[in-house]
């Protein structure tokens, strides 16, 4: 096995952290900001985020997306603004170390198909969650450095720090 249930548990309360430094950089007249006019402003962004890796990982668990599930949570955070969403994110680490803990060795190793791609449980909550978590953070941080966030740099979206490059 390439990472222990711990070092993923790690893993995503890591990413949460960095996710949750990043917040602290949001400025409330940064909300609103969209790149373009069909992507995500950065609250929206920042709500999807409350039901991701919750909603992935308890899928992956069920073994099939878990649709009815997501719905419901994708109203709940349509509703938050963004000290609750934030407050949302923090949860996730608590929700992680709980949701992924509760997996037994044979889940951990078992085979799902999820949109359309065949895996065991563990690699494929590496490349939905995991990866998820990378890939919005990199969107949140380049939402930030276009509102004008230009002190923000490699360790902010890397290590979760201010720091000198």
């Amino acid at each position: 096995m390439v990472l222990t249930k711990q070092e993923l548990i790690d893993s995503l309360q890591n990413e949460i952290r960095i996710l949750v430094h990043l917040c602290g950089k949001v400025k409330p007249e940064m909300l609103d900001y969209r790149p373009t006019p069909k992507q995500r402003s950065t609250i929206e962004l920042l709500r999807y985020l409350t039901v991701m890796g919750p909603i992935l990982v308890r899928s992956i668990k069920a073994g099939s997306f878990l649709v009815e599930e997501w719905t419901a949570a994708e109203a709940t955070a349509a509703a938050m603004d963004f000290a609750a969403a934030v407050k949302a994110l923090e949860s996730q680490e608590n929700f992680y170390a709980e949701a992924l803990n509760a997996f037994s060795d044979d889940e951990w190793r078992g085979e799902i198909e999820m949109f359309e791609t065949r895996s065991r449980r563990g690699p494929m909550l590496v490349n939905m969650v995991v990866c998820g978590h990378a890939a919005y953070r990199t969107q949140l941080f380049c939402y930030l450095k276009a509102c004008g966030r230009e002190e923000l740099n490699t360790m902010n979206l890397w290590a979760g720090v201010d720091a000198p490059m």
